[in-house]
């Protein structure tokens, strides 16, 4: 009887050095003892629940991003608890791969969660970046957290990625060397940065501000190493892609020169009924927070949402079309391709659509762009309006010089559609996923890898 019982106890999973009662109660988080109000607001993100299906709002994005998993699936972000949920489950990190295949980096895991940190100090930044998304699922325990901004277990701020070291450097704003408000910027900005992974070092994680955090610099970087993400399958365009660049726009605003950072605005002081004072972890929109966050500047809400709705209609009137004249330059270099032109033909053309796109990605891609720098979105926008008017031109002399055939311009009103334009079957891939995450996720990932779902 006694083993009887003991083999049920450990098939239970229960530790027998300890009492059951010891063992039933669940572990206090140091931190949530410690800074009450700032981990309660930290866990109230779970809140933020709402996404929105990006490619069903803005289909022509699918035929821009052709050719990358972007133009699978694009959905707008949620709060910091669901981190690990939505780039676990999303179509674009795909299923498991076969043994010995390489499969999408590791990297994809970096700002998601403070494990991706931990795993770097343990296998190297390289072994780390080598290895398969997939693969470190199981490692994968915690969402955004604490420790991804404080020295575990204080208030004090760090900086623990690699990544965001190395790129305070390139600025010469390294993080010891900064005031309080502007580590608190860089905290954030370690992931609200654009980024690409580096091929010749095993796709680690690196931003590229050599030159410096402008889309001309960055541009310029890129194109002096010949760099690209892939080859649109259309237009056989190199093309680069921005990353929610909000660290970049912030530091040429208003807001900037007057310092005024993402912690000014997104998480503003806040006061417990005791009267003691801490900083909302929430992290969410500052109108929310109109009278804590903008009010020493602002006069009155009304207004600044008047204002802040305008620069949204403006630049995405704008944006659209951005987009259209770039669906309609990469078939029309279709056009010119299938009617035999050549790369000397076709250069000037090509890196313009290039150029074009990469400054409509740097500026839709950056969230919070109406807010945080709207000159610098218009700048960047009419820039590729410009450029990808001068591609098209180009192209038009191609086309009558080797007597290239009218472009035919796909169906793009919706994002099925625009799907159809690309042979992307939207349903055959969420199969596919849906049966990894039956199999893999929820059998065997941290429940976090299931958070919202």
């Amino acid at each position: 009887m006694r083993e009887s019982r003991t083999s049920f106890l450990k098939w239970c999973g229960v530790a027998l050095l300890l009492p059951l009662t010891a063992v039933a109660q669940p572990k206090t988080d140091a931190n949530q003892v410690k800074f009450p109000k700032q981990f309660e607001t930290w866990a109230a993100t779970q809140t933020q629940s709402e996404s929105e299906d990006m490619l069903a709002h803005y289909p022509a994005s699918i035929i821009l991003w052709a050719g990358s998993s972007f133009a699978k699936e694009y959905r707008s972000p949620r709060g910091h608890q669901f981190a690990v949920a939505d780039v676990s489950r999303t179509l674009r990190t795909g299923t498991a791969v076969p043994a010995g295949e390489k499969g999408l980096s590791a990297s994809c895991w970096t700002c998601k969660t403070p494990d991706a940190p931990r795993l770097m100090k343990e296998m190297g930044v390289e072994g780390f970046s080598d290895a398969n998304f997939v693969d470190l699922g199981q490692e994968i325990k915690s969402v955004v957290y604490c420790s991804d901004c404080h020295i575990d277990g204080s208030a004090k701020l760090a900086l623990p990625r690699p990544h965001a070291q190395d790129a305070m450097a390139k600025v010469h704003l390294p993080f010891e060397k900064q005031s309080s408000a502007m580590q608190g910027a860089q905290t954030c900005g370690q992931c609200h940065v654009t980024y690409y992974f580096q091929p010749e070092r095993k796709n680690k994680v690196n931003i590229p501000w050599i030159f410096g955090n402008t889309a001309d610099d960055i541009e310029k970087y890129y194109d002096t190493r010949r760099f690209y993400e892939w080859i649109h399958p259309i237009s056989k365009t190199p093309i680069l892609k921005a990353r929610h660049p909000e660290f970049e726009h912030w530091s040429r605003s208003k807001h900037a020169e007057v310092n005024v950072t993402c912690v000014t605005c997104h998480m503003p002081a806040a006061t417990d009924a005791k009267g003691n004072e801490y900083t909302d972890h929430q992290v969410g929109n500052s109108l929310q927070h109109f009278d804590s966050a903008c009010a020493g500047c602002h006069e009155s809400q009304a207004e600044l949402t008047s204002t802040l709705d305008k620069h949204k209609k403006d630049i995405d009137a704008k944006a659209r079309k951005v987009e259209d004249l770039l669906v309609k330059a990469h078939y029309e270099a279709k056009a010119a391709w299938d009617a035999g032109a050549t790369w000397p033909m076709m250069n000037d053309a090509i890196m313009g659509i290039r150029h074009a796109q990469w400054r409509w990605d740097f500026a839709m891609a950056s969230h919070g762009l109406y807010a945080h720098n709207p000159q610098e979105g218009h700048a960047l926008l009419d820039k590729a309006i410009e450029q990808v008017t001068d591609a098209r031109n180009v192209l038009k002399f191609v086309a009558g010089h080797i007597g290239a055939s009218e472009p035919q311009y796909p169906d793009i009103s919706t994002k099925e559609a625009a799907h159809k334009a690309i042979g992307f079957v939207e349903s055959d891939a969420q199969k596919a996923k849906d049966a990894f995450i039956k199999q893999e996720i929820e059998k065997h990932w941290d429940p976090i890898a299931s958070t919202g779902y």
